[in-house]
């Protein structure tokens, strides 16, 4: 496990932030590669040409290896939000009259729209695999990765599912799914954004069809920055944009009145315009950077010592919690116990400083390495001011 890293945050005395789900404090390093990168700004001299393209494949590199991929820089394009990935997979993914998409129930809004037009506009169906019972229910995690494997048949042209629950730390045996896909044909695509980063991941493994994340949660990084992994069913596919960066030969800018068809080698062709943003993507490279600095493995080892400390002191005063082997370490969902009031829960966090999620009726936990202690200790008594 890690040290409490909390000289390497901002975050003021007293205030208990377990709740790196909503979005992580920034690094002092994010920062100030982000401060460093408005002062350039100030005289554009100072950003090389080169720059556009540099900074650009080092986070393509970091990215990579840390979801297990480490050759396979060239697979990773650069997204503004996992919206934007979504629709790439959409506009590439044929899906015919009668098939299905399957997804979880509550999944996070971006990773549903999508799909739900795609269903539309081919007359396919929407499968929603519903929880096996509410959170803490025993077996309720393997129960519903089991229904999930269930939904997954010939008709199915889609599995569309997170890595970790976004609202209560569920995590779904991606490895499980990607060789029911791969039986079956469908395309598998995976929201990592509540996980590449805290938790160890590897597309070796799991064999997605496409691994989108958001870079301001568990990456450290910026709104506005993100990446999108894709495997062989989608590199050769056509972008939502035809922007200049993503073309053959750009790197040269005084030809790019040669306008060249081809796109550039790799996953580039899909990265979004104005990709090499000279504020924000330094601020992404900084984060991964972090997160390779302590390993994503100790990473989620230090949260999980955290949250077994959280839970068992959560389950004496009557709340439900998955158990440690069916949920993650850096985000998990605690069900309060009947006739308590979420109203009183969230004016004893008020009075605590702690602060956490409430997501569908569950508190959203998740602590990070600048977490210690303190904080869990501070959630515990605000939990126990509130018991009804």
């Amino acid at each position: 496990m890690l040290a409490p890293q909390t000289d390497l945050f901002s975050l003021p005395s007293g205030v208990h932030y377990l709740n790196a789900a909503y979005m992580t404090p920034m690094p002092k390093t994010v920062e100030e590669a982000g401060i460093a990168g408005v002062r350039a700004k100030r005289l554009p001299t100072d950003i090389a040409p080169a720059t556009f393209f540099s900074t650009a494949d080092r986070v393509r590199q970091l990215v990579a290896r840390l979801i297990g991929d480490p050759d396979g820089a060239a697979h990773v394009a650069l997204i503004p939000a996992v919206s934007y990935a979504m629709a790439t997979v959409a506009a590439n993914l044929p899906v015919e009259t009668g098939q299905t998409v399957v997804v979880v129930a509550e999944q996070f809004p971006s990773h549903i729209y999508p799909w739900r037009r795609l269903a539309d506009e081919n007359g396919a169906t929407i499968v929603t695999v519903q929880a096996p019972g509410p959170l803490g229910t025993p077996g309720r995690t393997a129960d519903w990765n089991a229904r999930l494997l269930d939904a997954i048949g010939p008709e199915t042209a889609l599995v569309a599912i997170p890595n970790v629950h976004w609202a209560d730390g569920t995590v779904f045996d991606l490895a499980a799914v990607g060789a029911r896909c791969r039986e079956t044909g469908a395309a598998f695509v995976v929201d990592g954004t509540q996980s590449v980063g805290a938790l160890p991941i590897s597309v070796a493994e799991a064999r997605p069809d496409a691994l989108a994340m958001a870079g301001y949660k568990w990456l450290l990084g910026p709104y506005g920055m993100g990446a999108l992994w894709l495997g062989e069913r989608f590199r050769d596919g056509r972008p939502l944009e035809e922007n200049w960066i993503a073309r053959a030969g750009s790197d040269r800018f005084d030809g790019l009145t040669d306008y060249e068809d081809a796109y550039a080698a790799g996953a580039v062709r899909f990265d979004v315009g104005e990709r090499s943003n000279p504020i924000l993507l330094p601020m992404l490279a900084a984060g991964i950077e972090q997160i390779h600095a302590w390993g994503a493995d100790r990473i989620q080892a230090t949260c999980r010592a955290l949250a077994t400390r959280i839970v068992d002191g959560a389950r004496d005063l009557g709340y439900g919690a998955a158990e440690a082997d069916e949920r993650a370490g850096h985000l998990f969902g605690l069900r309060p116990p009947k006739g308590a009031s979420m109203e009183a829960i969230r004016e004893a966090l008020t009075a605590h400083h702690v602060s956490v999620s409430v997501r569908g009726g569950v508190l959203r936990v998740s602590p990070h390495v600048y977490n210690d202690a303190d904080d869990a200790d501070a959630l515990l008594a605000a939990l126990a001011d509130a018991a009804p």
